[in-house]
C-alpha cells in the first residue's frame, strides 16, 4: 500500500503523476477520462503551483484536518 500526505499542490501532483504511472495510463488518456486539459495536469504533476489546491489546503489545515491519498499496488493492472 502506498500512502501520500498532501501539503501541498506539489505534493497533489507527485501523488498523481506516481499514480498514474502505477497504473500505465497517459497524461492525455487521464485528462480524457478525467473531463480535463492534458496541459492542465501536466503543470499540477511537475509542480507547479495551483492556488485553487493550495487555498483548499490550507483552509483544511486550518480546520485541523489532513489530507492523505492512499492506494494499494496490487490494484494496477499488469
Amino acid at each position: 500500500m502506498r500512502r501520500w500526505t498532501v501539503r501541498s499542490s506539489e505534493d497533489l501532483g507527485r501523488a498523481v503523476a506516481e499514480l498514474r504511472h502505477s497504473r500505465g495510463i497517459t497524461q492525455a488518456e487521464l485528462a480524457d477520462q478525467a473531463g480535463i486539459g492534458r496541459t492542465w495536469l501536466a503543470k499540477l504533476e511537475q509542480g507547479r503551483r495551483n492556488n485553487t489546491v493550495d487555498h483548499l489546503l490550507r483552509l483544511l489545515r486550518r480546520m485541523g484536518a489532513t489530507v492523505t491519498i492512499t492506494w494499494d499496488d496490487a490494484d494496477a493492472p499488469t
